[in-house]
């Protein structure tokens, strides 16, 4: 049994019964629809958004129906972003899988994260959640202004510390603040309850995505750095800290590797040696636990209970996971 297995154990039954409705809520009477999102639930990640929504839930006081619905809401929302950002990224794959826009071209993917949107909204609207609505919108709309931010800054290459907590702030970890509110307003919290889960939440999706991000100075299954983002130009904490503490020479050496040579794959190893060899793994790590910290700040406020040790348990594994 996995690490992530052993924490979803007190809500299996929610969880499973989640993923019925979720599929329910993807019906089409479209049947090109159909076999597309039933590729899409096939393929589906670690539940850990759901998990998320259900664990908040339990501890702000109990889960609920419209809990389901909430983490139902959110996973069409984050479903339908990960549709319309391969195609946005030009991207072929996801979870090493072929992605929607790969086998079915960009113009059918663009409408299938369309509908995924549209059948969130009508779900909530349908049952009168329109606070759930409220807050997992907000977070969409983060999440459209920090994609676009980075692409702005990427342009010129001039992101720096403050801006990059800007960009993961709004880009992933707005989702899993939203996650954690949902969850505590489907129970019936008070606005202060949400507020707290909100900013757990959020702290939780900086350091998830600040392990992201260092993946991509790790190692692949063949052994060689990946450098994913650097192919995509994309500026990240490790980097950011690294070009901080080097002579001007050496920064506008590397900003010009990153710009101008971000296809050449040698050019790329010479960008992550740099990283590596300048304290930047090590400076992310610092801030991404952090993060974690703050998060599990938020969490000492509540007394003992089964969903707070699982939330603790679900933080820790987003910064020890290996993939």
């Amino acid at each position: 049994m996995s690490k992530l297995d052993e924490i979803k154990k007190p809500i299996e039954k929610d969880l499973d019964l989640f993923e019925d409705k979720f599929k329910a809520s993807m019906k089409s009477s479209v049947p090109l629809l159909d076999r597309i999102t039933h590729y899409i639930v096939k393929r589906k990640g670690k539940q850990i958004r759901p998990m998320f929504v259900f664990f908040s839930a339990s501890l702000a006081g109990g889960i609920t129906e419209a809990t389901h619905r909430g983490a139902a809401l959110v996973e069409l929302l984050h479903t339908a972003t990960l549709v319309h950002d391969d195609v946005v990224d030009n991207s072929y794959e996801r979870r090493g899988f072929f992605s929607v826009n790969a086998l079915w071209k960009n113009k059918i993917a663009v409408l299938v994260g369309d509908f995924l949107l549209a059948k969130g909204m009508h779900l909530s609207l349908q049952n009168s959640d329109f606070g759930l609505l409220q807050i997992v919108n907000h977070a969409v709309q983060q999440m459209s202004e920090g994609e676009l931010l980075q692409m702005e800054k990427a342009r010129k290459l001039d992101i720096n510390e403050s801006i990059y907590y800007e960009v993961i702030r709004q880009k992933t970890a707005s989702l899993i603040a939203s996650c954690c509110a949902v969850g505590a307003a489907s129970a019936g919290a008070s606005p202060e309850m949400i507020e707290k889960m909100r900013v757990f939440g959020e702290n939780v999706g900086m350091a998830f995505q600040i392990k992201d991000d260092l993946f991509d100075f790790g190692t692949d299954d063949v052994g060689k750095p990946l450098g994913i983002d650097i192919k995509e130009k994309k500026i990240t904490l490790p980097l950011i800290y690294a070009l901080s503490k080097s002579s001007k020479a050496e920064k506008h050496r590397i900003i010009n590797l990153v710009k101008n040579h971000n296809e050449d794959a040698q050019k790329v190893q010479e960008v992550i040696y740099f990283v590596r060899n300048s304290g930047g793994l090590a400076y992310a790590e610092m801030q991404m636990h952090r993060y974690q910290e703050a998060a599990f700040e938020v969490l000492n406020g509540f007394s003992d209970h089964e969903a707070r040790t699982a939330l603790e348990q679900l933080v820790r594994f987003t910064t020890e996971r290996k993939k």
